[in-house]
């Protein structure tokens, strides 16, 4: 079956349930799980429920779809992402970003887990994405194009919005939110990085890595959709200080971090045109 019969079959199953006409489409990475509360939800459906979705393994991930409101915007939020180190193809990974645009989405907005290889980064702090590099070793558009899903060689001078990112700046003043700007690089884990590798990345210009967003980002904008995207930094990824990564102390430190960021993104909704 072609991806784009995909994509009609799983959208078709969502309107089904509710025929909501999401404007924006959520991805609730870590950092944004409490975001989930805030939504005026109209219905939820478990992936499994939905054609051709993988399903998540990630144990801090729900697995769900949830469609609905949220500061005046309707949404469609992704409860749970998928990853290559579950097995996953990155057409995989990103299709739920195809059938958010299917089901009407102009804008994604995403975020994530990321460690800090900037110096001046600090456990807890929120960044907002400014740019990305993919060291993934592959690309979501790799095989034939569909020119109704978007156009063969997409640019990617401004993967990230830049009017988005100005919002969210502008906003985390008047919130009191402080908020970075960086470069966010991916590459497919599971495993974390080397110090030889920490050193490399920062070379190359990253300010904090992870395992995720840069597929969704490169469909999303394949798509035609602005993007907005937020890391946590949950450790510091300092390679002549670096210490063994402790994951609870990192899920820890993201949940901290919930807060801030959602009611940031929130703030973000009310006041972005999508």
């Amino acid at each position: 079956m072609k991806l784009s019969e995909q994509i009609t079959e799983a959208a078709e199953a969502i309107r089904r349930v509710c025929d909501i006409k999401p404007q924006v489409v959520i991805v609730l990475g870590t950092g944004l799980g409490a975001l989930a509360d805030r939504i005026e939800v109209k219905a939820r459906m478990d992936y499994g429920d939905i054609p051709h979705f993988p399903a998540s393994t990630v144990e801090t991930h729900a697995g769900e779809l949830v469609l609905g409101e949220l500061s005046g915007k309707r949404v469609v939020a992704l409860s749970g992402r998928f990853h290559p180190y579950e097995g996953y193809s990155l057409q995989q990974v990103t299709f739920p970003i195809r059938v958010a645009k299917a089901l009407g989405v102009s804008t994604m907005v995403v975020s994530n887990a990321a460690g800090g290889m900037n110096p001046q980064f600090r456990a807890g702090d929120l960044m907002v994405i400014t740019d990305h590099i993919n060291l993934m070793g592959d690309n979501p558009l790799i095989g034939p194009n569909d020119d109704a899903l978007g156009p063969r060689f997409p640019d990617m001078s401004e993967p990230y919005t830049e009017s988005l990112i100005e919002l969210a700046e502008t906003i985390s003043l008047e919130q009191g939110i402080k908020l970075l700007r960086g470069v966010y690089l991916a590459c497919t884990g599971p495993c974390l990085e080397t110090r030889a590798e920490y050193r490399f990345m920062r070379a190359i210009g990253g300010d904090a890595v992870g395992m995720s967003t840069v597929p969704e980002v490169i469909v999303a904008v394949h798509a035609g959709l602005k993007v907005l995207g937020f890391s946590v930094i949950t450790d510091e990824c300092f390679p002549d200080a670096l210490e063994a990564a402790d994951i609870e102390k990192i899920i820890a430190t993201a949940n901290g971090a919930e807060p801030k960021l959602a009611t940031l993104v929130s703030a973000c909704l009310a006041r972005m045109s999508a």
